[in-house]
């Protein structure tokens, strides 16, 4: 299911990482928190022509086609209908999980004043331009709970992962496209945990220490038939792919009157046997 390979485009465009505890990197801004965040540039390779295929289970994230059904991404009765079995069977047959749940998605729009603002309401979030992972062992352990509470502690005792797939809704995506970070070329101490607060729930994230040894990747003008599969969280800790680095990014090489990005993305548990 290798999607079609477009012309080799590398490009470099900036993200906003989180400092080191101690470090004030020269532009460094102050967040709420009182912690440091900068700016770097970074080189996206193109994920088209890779040397070598992306797999889940080593890179964190793989690239495939898939057509779906869903006529009406902004109708969500009809996305959980039809989008959610077409996700739980694409993640099964992708990660070989001998059981999938999905539990939740999301829409995002680039800009709300974008040509994008047609689809801007309440349940629509914005894009994030800060490189990050969606959990930690305690949040997505805890979320667990919260989703399958009555088989939360049994399945708990297995391996256990969190799956995102990310797919364009207005394609080609040109403006702010997702971009991943290679899973081998990160680091434990690349990471710091950050709290989120919610007013439903609170839980805790993975923001990004820059590391130039980081390699990241892009994949140009993806299309609504294209998705991105990405691990957030792995309950094996012996797995080389536990944590999955991603960010949205403004491509330099978007022409100015490119239409907003619509894009969606879902999560879902994946259990393993033994």
């Amino acid at each position: 299911m290798s999607p079609q390979s477009a012309s080799v485009t590398t490009v470099r465009a900036p993200l906003t990482f989180l400092a080191r505890d101690g470090e004030r990197p020269d532009g460094a801004t102050e967040r709420d928190d009182g912690r440091f965040q900068f700016r770097r540039d970074v080189a996206f390779l193109d994920g088209r022509d890779p040397a070598e295929p992306f797999e889940l289970e080593r890179h964190g994230f793989c690239f495939t086609r898939h057509h779906s059904a869903v006529t009406d991404f902004a109708d969500e009765d009809h996305v959980k209908a039809v989008y959610y079995p077409e996700m739980e069977r694409l993640v099964q047959e992708i990660s070989g999980a001998d059981r999938v749940h999905m539990f939740d998605h999301t829409l995002r729009a680039g800009d709300a004043d974008s040509p994008a603002k047609d689809w801007w309401q309440e349940s629509v979030n914005r894009t994030v331009n800060n490189p990050h992972n969606d959990y930690t062992d305690w949040s997505a352990t805890k979320r667990l709970g919260e989703i399958l509470p009555h088989e939360a502690e049994a399945l708990s005792q297995g391996r256990f992962a969190i799956i995102q797939v990310w797919r364009p809704i207005r394609s080609p995506i040109e403006r702010q496209p997702l971009a991943m970070c290679d899973a081998s070329s990160l680091t434990r101490d690349d990471f710091a945990v950050i709290a989120r607060e919610r007013p439903e729930r609170t839980g805790e994230i993975q923001m990004l220490h820059h590391n130039p040894d980081h390699r990241w990747y892009h994949f140009p003008r993806m299309t609504k038939d294209e998705v991105l599969i990405f691990k957030t969280y792995d309950s094996d800790h012996g797995n080389p792919a536990r944590f999955t680095a991603h960010a949205s990014f403004d491509d330099p090489a978007a022409p100015e009157d490119a239409p907003g990005r619509i894009s969606t993305d879902v999560r879902l548990f994946a259990f393993f046997g033994d």
